[in-house]
């Protein structure tokens, strides 16, 4: 029953730490606001069931790596409350990380999105 109670607390736990970026980080509501208009435009656009796979697997990808961003530049502040070039560089990557994620969920929306899109206007 502890290990139950455990388990379920986690998931608030993790809740309030999504509530916290969706509060604090603009990026993470940009993202947030991109896939949703992308989940309307595969609906409006009928895209495939693999098509859907591909834009939620890389959706996820870009809002878990803001979450992982921000809780590195959570702990980085932490320890490093003043101006320092090595937890400057950490927030760097971290933000790189979310760059890399997002140019890939560009790049599949594109494949997927863009021929449709013409079709659609044709």
């Amino acid at each position: 029953m502890y290990a139950m109670h455990k388990f379920i607390k986690g998931f608030g736990y993790a809740f309030s730490g999504i509530a916290y970026t969706v509060r604090t980080q603009l990026n993470f509501r940009f993202h947030l606001f991109a896939a949703a208009a992308i989940i309307l435009a595969g609906w409006f656009l009928k895209i495939s069931t693999a098509e859907w796979f591909s834009v939620i697997l890389v959706s996820g990808l870009v809002l878990c790596t803001e979450l992982m961003n921000t809780a590195i530049e959570v702990l980085v502040n932490l320890v490093s409350p003043d101006y320092n070039e090595k937890a400057g560089r950490v927030k760097d990557i971290a933000a790189g990380a979310v760059l890399i994620a997002a140019v890939i969920a560009i790049l599949t929306g594109a494949v997927i999105f863009i021929p449709k899109i013409i079709c659609y206007v044709v």
